[in-house]
């Protein structure tokens, strides 16, 4: 059984794969003060409700784009799980080309819902991740990614409008009835919900007239269903995009990291015996 982590800024996706079967799936606060022995309880807790076994992963893969969690992770993966996980990061083989100025500056999280968009739906198409910022990548019908663009994301863009504008409070993003609005909360949410979907739908329309053929557009992410329903452009919601991401990453990495692995394990007890041997000459 494989276990994969998506660790965003704002949430941690988590799920469980047999094969190619995502078997559990569970969303949790992304919290940068937790500790890897707080994690590892957290996913005690969430296995034992659902009836499975700590024991019963063989492996774990890791995406994150929020760097001072990467080493309490991998520390909670190697206590809780005794799995050393597989980063996504420079050196992990895609199985696409990424024809960007600097590669390594590339999100985990773009590369993952690339991989896993592409391995689902073919190309060309664009990837749209909709979370605490919006991402719009572009993918080849080769599988090659271009590049894309980067964009606030809806809740970041209304939680500034109420830190900025005193007298505006904070409202629930969902959408309204009509556009022109009576009232202050409706007006809010018409202007940030439908400007919202403005963006998206310019922005597909702009890459498409770049790419200059017919591409598919598939959206991910929190508020992905919400902004779909009122998009012009979006194809298709797959809310579990990146999680197929990196099931497929891992299964493209799993040899070279299981001999990783194994290798290190040999260092390490060479290196333990010849502690022991120094300390018993000593």
């Amino acid at each position: 059984m494989l276990l994969v982590f998506d660790i965003g800024n704002s949430n941690i996706v988590l799920g469980t794969y047999e094969g190619k079967k995502l078997l559990k799936h569970w969303r949790i606060s992304t919290d940068r003060q937790k500790t890897g022995d707080e994690y590892g309880m957290l996913m005690n807790n969430l296995f034992a409700y659902q009836g499975i076994k700590m024991t019963d992963i063989d492996a774990i893969i890791i995406s994150s784009v929020v760097p001072p969690l990467v080493v309490p992770m991998i520390k909670m993966c190697e206590r809780y799980f005794h799995i050393k996980p597989l980063i996504v990061g420079p050196g992990i083989k895609t199985g696409i080309r990424l024809n960007y100025e600097n590669p390594r500056s590339i999100g985990a999280d773009r590369i993952v819902n690339v991989v896993g968009a592409y391995e689902q739906y073919g190309g060309p198409l664009i990837v749209i991740d909709i979370g605490t910022a919006t991402t719009f990548d572009v993918v080849d019908t080769n599988g090659d990614f271009l590049g894309g663009v980067i964009a606030p994301g809806i809740g970041t863009s209304s939680d500034a409008l109420f830190a900025r504008a005193s007298q505006l409070p904070r409202i629930e993003l969902v959408p309204t009835p009509k556009v022109i609005c009576r009232n202050t909360i409706q007006g809010m949410q018409a202007g940030i919900v439908y400007g919202y979907v403005g963006q998206i739908d310019g922005l597909v329309r702009r890459i498409k007239e770049e790419y200059g053929k017919p591409m598919k557009v598939i959206a991910t992410g929190g508020f992905a269903r919400m902004i779909a329903k009122e998009s012009h452009t979006i194809d298709k919601v797959d809310h579990f995009l990146t999680l197929s991401g990196l099931q497929v990453l891992y299964e493209r990495n799993e040899e070279k990291h299981r001999e990783r692995n194994e290798r290190n394990e040999r260092n390490e007890r060479s290196l333990e015996k010849s502690e022991k041997a120094q300390e018993a000459n000593a």
